[in-house]
């Protein structure tokens, strides 16, 4: 017998949901990608959706790409906010950067569009160094 599809494994995948990501959320843009954000309380960590249209290329690529972005988001969770839903668009430049860079080129791609989306949960600062100082610093 299947278990009904849950919503638990952190993915957008009804169309209206898509549609309510894309009117009221925000958007953030590179060359590659576009992200759409929206605040959902309800969800226990960031859900994810993707959309990546025939202009990116045929099957192979397209699903390579989408591979990619899952990859990359999977990564990159454990920064984000709770309670977002994002759908990630994928430009049909983002099919070469693919091809180019793999998926640290998509990382980085991704990793810019979260921090300029503000969508980082803000971190602890950073460490200040502790080393001893032997005085000849102070004169610089």
């Amino acid at each position: 017998m299947m278990e009904p599809r849950s919503t638990s494994r952190g993915r957008l995948s009804r169309s209206a949901e898509f549609e309510r990501v894309y009117r009221q959320g925000r958007a953030t843009a590179n060359r590659h990608l576009v992200l759409y954000t929206f605040p959902n309380p309800q969800a226990a960590r960031p859900r994810l959706g993707l959309s990546v249209s025939r202009k990116v290329g045929g099957a192979v690529e397209r699903n390579r790409v989408k591979r990619l972005l899952r990859e990359a988001f999977a990564s990159a969770e454990s920064e984000l906010s709770q309670g977002q839903d994002i759908v990630l668009v994928a430009r049909p430049q983002a099919r070469e950067l693919a091809e180019r860079e793999g998926l640290a080129g998509i990382d980085a791609s991704l990793t810019e569009l979260i921090g300029r989306a503000g969508l980082r949960v803000a971190s602890a600062p950073a460490p200040v160094s502790t080393a001893p100082t032997t005085g000849a610093e102070e004169g610089l």
